[in-house]
């Protein structure tokens, strides 16, 4: 529906990887072209039936969303000071310390098999090359544990802040001032509902009252490629992958795992926490942490603020691509919110004003904002 009519080349779509052999042999067959011809014929069709069954949406203006905002009761909801303001610097994170936060349901996903961890193990269908698999990583990353293979950076920061009515949040590092640019729904509700902003979390500066918001990076992705590319090198994809596989899931534990201190003694706003691992999965504590790109923050572009904030790659080496992507791969960047009625939402799709007020706000021409906010644009 959207990428075929904006490439070049064949562009096909499988139900799971077991398919894609099928659709490789005819691409590479001598009889391909008419393979193409028949491919586009078809999705031609599917794209016009499908275009025609969609719901036209109606949005509110932006100034409007804007009235109808998620309302805190800031007088009596006084946000919690943190213990410790500033940026602190992790230079070599103890990978042992992360292992009980780690979630393995996503790493047996990459493999396609479907279940969640550790039922996935005695599981039927599944569960023999699920604990095969499972065993094979463990020794893996024994290997890498004992041998110190990985270095494990991170970085994060906690500072003063407010929201203003343009749906920014506004900030201070040692007296330069910094904002984060929040989207706010535009898609039309029912009477009564409220159009959620990640800047209503934040106590605005017409409150008289001071909050706060911080940011962060964490990587374990030093040595992956390097680890990765000697096990290709020897003909050895399996563990290679496997090798990738786990500095995600340790990227993601390392989230998880400094997101928990923060709460717990930098920020101190949840001392008395005492969660399991799979509660911490089911994201029962309190607080959030949304990171660029994602349905809370749709904005990509706001990674560039939180690099500059932060310093990320003069302080731990990580670097943003030109599309915004972090390298080493296995990272993970985003916000914290403290108060207990902040939640994740999506933004949905949102109109043309909102798009031009948001360039209006990045100082960034509208195009180049079209460009990046195009999925979410209605």
């Amino acid at each position: 529906v959207k990428i075929f009519p904006k490439y070049s080349q064949p562009v096909v779509h499988v139900n799971d990887a077991s398919r894609a052999v099928g659709v490789v042999s005819q691409l590479l067959d001598q009889n391909r072209e008419q393979f193409k011809a028949d491919l586009k014929a078809d999705y031609e069709d599917f794209r016009e039936k499908f275009l025609n069954r969609q719901v036209e949406k109606e949005y509110v203006p932006i100034e409007e969303a804007r009235k109808q905002n998620y309302k805190i009761d800031w007088e009596n909801e006084i946000p919690v000071k943190p213990n410790t303001l500033g940026i602190q610097i992790i230079e070599n994170q103890n990978l042992n310390e992360l292992l009980d936060f780690i979630d393995w349901t996503p790493f047996f996903r990459s493999w396609e098999l479907y279940g969640k961890y550790p039922q996935i193990l005695t599981d039927e269908v599944v569960g023999e090359h699920a604990t095969e698999l499972f065993y094979d990583a463990q020794k893996i990353l024994k290997m890498i544990l004992d041998e110190k293979l990985f270095t494990a950076k991170g970085i994060f920061g906690i500072f003063p802040a407010n929201s203003n009515e343009s749906d920014d949040i506004i900030l201070q590092n040692d007296q330069e001032e910094f904002a984060f640019r929040t989207l706010r729904q535009q898609h039309k509700k029912s009477d009564g509902k409220e159009y959620l902003a990640l800047s209503d979390f934040i106590a605005p500066k017409s409150s008289g009252i001071q909050d706060y918001v911080g940011a962060f990076c964490v990587t374990t992705g030093f040595g992956t490629e390097e680890l990765a590319q000697k096990y290709y090198d020897q003909g050895d994809d399996y563990t290679a992958i496997i090798v990738k596989a786990l500095a995600d899931r340790l990227a993601e534990a390392f989230a998880e795992f400094l997101h928990h201190k923060v709460r717990t003694r930098t920020w101190g706003y949840a001392q008395n926490e005492n969660l399991q691992n799979e509660d911490l999965i089911a994201e029962k504590y309190s607080g959030i942490r949304p990171a660029p790109g994602y349905p809370a923050c749709p904005d990509h572009l706001e990674k560039l603020t939180i690099w500059d904030l932060l310093k990320v790659k003069e302080n731990i080496g990580v670097e943003l691509t030109e599309s915004l992507a972090m390298f080493p791969t296995a990272a993970v960047s985003g916000y914290y919110f403290a108060h207990p009625k902040s939640k994740y939402f999506g933004v949905g799709k949102i109109a043309e004003d909102q798009l031009a007020d948001f360039a209006s706000r990045k100082n960034i021409e509208i195009e180049f904002a079209r460009k990046w906010l195009s999925p979410n644009l209605a």
